[in-house]
């Protein structure tokens, strides 16, 4: 391939991406009215509209001016869609673009971000190389994609978005499937230095020793934690760590957040429809301590990060670590659930061709899946493009999540993608998988 034709890829790439991003977040802002934009549905979200602009100003600050040095168009505005000066609390007392103007913005810059695009050689710099601060902004977007389909689930009335079901699994390769698999110890390759678009805190690669353990085959299940539920799991102190038994006592916690019990049946509310609770789907709106405390009650432990990525990365037969637990191309629908395709994780078992080489399922979409790990740097890490991406998280006081939800776009989603989240947090689309060290009974 020559250097003009690997440009042609790569904006190709990044046009795809940024085309991509932005009409899922017309979706997300379209299909509710101005006052759901404007409302705030809950005081750990912001208001929809405050997400659109924002969007809107970061791509204005990376693509317009930094990358292509061009003129503020909205300076002013800078501080209002500060993420890290306003908590998302008090953003519906900022003086916000209206709807009308934040699309307009939004879709102001994103005219003059691609006449750049169209004319960038994609190198020459750290920011540049590989279409890297196009591939950020894409990622960031979906990410607040991400969000707002959050604040979707936490508005309240009838439903505004639709999507088909997820397809069931076979039955007859579903149920011959093992409850764990083992992962053989030995030496992985964890993070990268190779993929173009990762961000700071997946770099750089580095070598990790990981004793042997197992791991479930698939996410705990809905039907797996009512047993936990049942058995008295949230009334029992032996479980819980102790910030987590203060937090479900303090909030009267007795269930994953948006169920319900009536009637003597199990219901959920699931972007505004109220639906029998399914039992082979993975378990999803649990916080870490819910996790934590259901892998201590089944006599098990949560995965640490690295043997999350080892078991979803490495292959034994060739030594190195892939992209995806089935190699390294992109997801396809056959692959993995994501990118909001299906409003709802798929039932456990699902997408066998998306399987790591050692038959681990479902490592990539559907659930987030806690980890027992903190949010630490790799050795060797050099904060990029800024700061308060990653580094300002480091620490004992967020926990890591991995493998990406339904509602994550496979831009922002690959086997050394680090997402990390408080331990409290349960409107996240988050599950998990629990594990066992090699020789515990």
């Amino acid at each position: 391939m020559s250097v003009s034709e690997d440009v042609d890829a790569l904006r190709r790439r990044a046009v795809d991406a940024l085309t991509t991003a932005r009409e899922r977040t017309a979706l997300l802002t379209s299909c509710v009215d101005e006052p759901e934009l404007t409302a705030q549905h809950s005081p750990l979200m912001s208001p929809l509209v405050w997400d659109l602009a924002h969007i809107g100003n970061q791509e204005e600050q990376w693509l317009l001016r930094t990358v292509g040095g061009r003129e503020a168009v909205r300076p002013e505005i800078d501080s209002v869609y500060d993420a890290f000066e306003h908590p998302r609390a008090l953003r519906p007392t900022l003086p916000l673009l209206a709807p009308a103007e934040a699309r307009a913005y939004a879709s102001d810059i994103r005219g003059r971000v691609m006449d750049i695009l169209g004319g960038s050689p994609l190198r020459g710099g750290p920011l540049l190389d590989a279409g890297f601060a196009f591939g950020m902004i894409a990622q960031h977007e979906q990410q607040h994609d991400e969000t707002m389909l959050i604040t979707h689930q936490l508005r309240r009335g009838p439903a505004a978005l639709t999507a088909p079901e997820p397809p069931a699994p076979d039955p007859a390769d579903t149920a011959d499937l093992p409850g764990e698999i083992l992962v053989p110890a030995g030496q992985f390759t964890m993070g990268t230095s190779a993929e173009p678009w990762a961000l700071d805190n997946e770099r750089p690669a580095h070598h990790r020793l990981v004793p042997a353990f197992h791991l479930d085959t698939v996410p705990v299940t809905n039907g797996d934690y009512l047993r936990f539920i049942e058995d008295g799991g949230y009334t029992d102190e032996r479980w819980w760590a102790p910030e987590g038994w203060a937090q479900i006592r303090e909030h009267s916690i007795a269930a994953p957040l948006f169920w319900r019990r009536e009637a003597g049946q199990w219901l959920r509310r699931r972007f505004g429809v109220v639906e029998p609770v399914p039992a082979d789907e993975p378990v999803l709106h649990v916080s870490w301590y819910e996790a934590d405390a259901y892998a201590r009650w089944a006599g098990r432990r949560l995965p640490t990060e690295e043997e999350w990525e080892k078991a979803a990365r490495h292959d034994p037969a060739t030594g190195r670590s892939r992209r995806h637990p089935w190699g390294d191309e992109d997801p396809t629908p056959e692959h993995a659930n994501l990118g909001q395709r299906h409003l709802r994780p798929a039932p456990a078992g699902s997408y066998p061709l998306g399987a790591s080489p050692l038959g681990v399922r479902q490592l990539i979409g559907d659930v987030w899946e806690w980890t027992s790990s903190d949010f630490l740097p790799y050795p060797g890490f050099v904060a990029f493009p800024y700061r308060e991406y990653s580094e300002v998280f480091f620490g004992g006081a967020h926990k890591v999540l991995r493998g990406g939800s339904f509602a994550v776009d496979q831009v922002a989603c690959r086997g050394t993608f680090r997402n990390w989240d408080l331990p409290v947090r349960r409107q996240i689309f988050a599950g998990f998988r629990t594990a066992r060290s090699a020789g515990d009974v």
